[in-house]
Formats: C-alpha cells, structure tokens, sequence
C-alpha cells in the first residue's frame, strides 16, 4: 500500500530532478562562455565579491522548507563545479588531511579544486607566493585564544593580500587507535588546540603529558601510527587515521570558532558587505593611537577588531592590527585611510574581502 503511494511522489522527484541537471548543464554551459571572455580578458578565475553575492542572494531568495544555510553550500558546490570548467584553483592549507583549515578550504571554494597542503603556515605562504597555488589559507584568529601570531607575522612581511575569510565551528575530541585511554602516555595537538581543551584536559587527564604538535590532524596521524599516543582534533581527522572517540566535543568553550584568512595576489571589487584589513605603526608620542585612530571616527568608518603585537624592535613599540567594516574603494572608508596612511609611522592595507555570514 505505501509503496503505491510512494511510486507517483518518486516520479515527480525523477522529473524534478531531470529539470535540475538540464539546468545545472545550462548553467555550466554560461560559465564555459564566461570563461572564454576571462581568457581574452585575463580575469582571474575565482571572484570572492561575485560568489559572496550570489550566495546572498540565494538566502534572501530562499522560501524554504531547505535552510538558507544548506541551499548555500549546494550553491558553492554549484559554482566550485562551474569554475572548475575554466581551470582548477589550487588552494594550498596547513596539513595534513583533516585539518580544520582544510575545512576552511572547502568551505569558501567548494570541492572541484586542487587542495595542496603544507606543514606549515610559512609554507603555505611561500607555495602561495611562489605561485605554487592560487590561494592560501591560514588561521588567524580563535574565538577563545585570540589571535594565531605567526600569521599575523606573516601578513606584515608578505606582498600577498587578503582577498577572503572564513569562520569554521572548532569542536575537538580525544582519540586514540582503540577508543580508549589503556596504553596512552601522551596526548598530542595544536598548541591552540591543547589551549582550547586545557581545563576539561586537567580535569580528566592531570597526569597525562601534552605534547604540542604542528596541527591537529597531524597528531591525528601519529595516534594512528602509535597506540600510545591520544590525539586532539577533529571527527574527520580522526575517520581519515582510522581512530576511535574517547570523547568528543571536549573544548572548554562550546561556542569556539576559528577564523581563516583567505590570501593571494588578488585585489577584490565591492561586494556590498566587505570588511578592510590593515596594520599599522604610530609615532612614539603620548596620545598617539588615539591620534591615530581618530580618523575612523571622523569619518564614520566602524573598526570591528583592534589587535596589537611587537614589533620586535626592544624598544617597546607595536604594530596594531586593524579590522573596519567596507572596502577601500568605498568613499569614506578610502577617505579615513588617507588620514591614517598622514598620520601612521607604518601603514598597510591588507585587504579588502566580503565579510563572513
């Protein structure tokens, strides 16, 4: 009897699924041409600030029941699909497999890309620089342990620019080649990620050493090789290593997030809803970063994040990191950017990129 009621609903979703793929083929079909017009114009493949609107546009489209947030990511896979006709963007990320920045990766340019890990952030800017890969990307900031300073080093030194940014839930678990704690003396992780466990780590396991390694997935890796050895990192990781889950979701903070900075040599256009990225030096006066900043606010421009790191010089001077909603070719935000560039000891932009949703 159900079975009679299921065959006429199974045939609409044949035909409905029919119309999809001639429509995706239609689709990809435009993109083929406006590949073709990219190559006699030597436009970049991948457009951050055209995809960020397309995918706006499909969530403020979105009737539902499907959940703007899923009709997105089928949509990215969509246009990762499609751009994949052009050419392949090779995107390098701290490995190995598994890494929360390997998620990042597929997060911000679907899965028909060539996804090139590293073994470390320098390496990922240098396979970046080198023009080994399109794109990088890095994390620079946690939501419970602030900001990852080798990259904000880097940013300093590098001719690359910020052209995205991605936000990626954290969720750690303990795990090991049997499932269990029996034969484990180390844990291994992330140093960030040994941070981020730290107060549920000295609750259940006071006793047990914790050995920083250069990311989670690579701890992963070595509990998979070794039964001695527990690994913090994700559920992923973990499939890929074949482990077992002791415990999982075990941070301290259940809302942990992990921000990544998509870099590269491209200079994005507005979006609509972008975010400018800069690092700045003051003269070494009394007042000075108030000085500074001052033209933020004369100009109305809003700073969404505020960090600062030594500048190394052992003078006690900084360099100060500086997040402000809009691109530099919006008008007052290039106007207030003029002052600071007057004002500055140092000055550069990083970036200009769409804001993550």
């Amino acid at each position: 009897m159900s079975d009679d009621k299921l065959l006429p609903l199974r045939q609409k979703i044949d035909a409905i699924d029919a119309q999809i793929l001639d429509l995706l083929n239609q689709r990809a079909l435009v993109a083929e041409e406006v590949g073709h017009v990219k190559a006699v114009t030597n436009a970049p493949v991948f457009r951050p600030e055209r995809e960020a609107q397309v995918l706006r546009g499909v969530a403020e489209r979105n009737p539902g029941p499907l959940l703007s947030a899923d009709v997105q990511l089928i949509f990215r896979e969509i246009m990762s699909a499609c751009r994949a006709l052009e050419r392949r963007v090779v995107v390098a990320f701290l490995g190995p497999v598994g890494t929360f920045s390997e998620q990042a990766v597929y997060k911000q340019f679907g899965h028909a890309i060539q996804a090139l890990p590293c073994v470390s952030i320098d390496e990922v800017f240098r396979a970046t620089e080198a023009g080994t890969a399109d794109f990088g990307v890095v994390p620079i900031e946690n939501s419970t342990e602030g900001a990852i300073n080798r990259t904000l080093d880097l940013l300093l030194q590098t001719s690359l620019v910020i052209s995205g940014e991605v936000a990626i839930p954290v969720q750690h678990s303990l795990m090991s080649q049997r499932g269990t704690m029996q034969g484990v003396t180390r844990i291994c992780a992330h140093s960030q990620a040994l941070a981020q466990c730290q107060a549920w780590l000295n609750q259940h396991y006071p006793h047990i050493e914790r050995h920083a390694v250069a990311s989670n997935a690579e701890a992963a890796r070595m509990a998979g090789a070794d039964a001695s050895v527990a690994a913090i990192a994700s559920e992923i990781a973990g499939h890929q290593y074949q482990l077992g889950i002791i415990s999982a979701h075990i941070q301290d903070d259940p809302h942990n997030r992990t921000r990544f900075a998509v870099v590269g040599r491209l200079h994005t256009n507005p979006s609509g809803k972008d975010q400018t990225s800069m690092v700045l030096a003051t003269p070494n006066r009394a007042g000075a970063v108030y000085q500074l900043l001052a033209p933020l606010s004369g100009h109305g421009v809003s700073m969404t994040r505020f960090e600062s790191r030594p500048a190394r010089t052992g003078n006690w001077e900084y360099y100060f990191y500086v997040d402000v909603e809009g691109h530099v070719k919006d008008e007052k935000v290039a106007a207030a950017l003029r002052e600071l560039d007057d004002k500055a000891a140092f000055f550069k932009i990083l970036g200009s990129y769409p804001c993550t949703e």
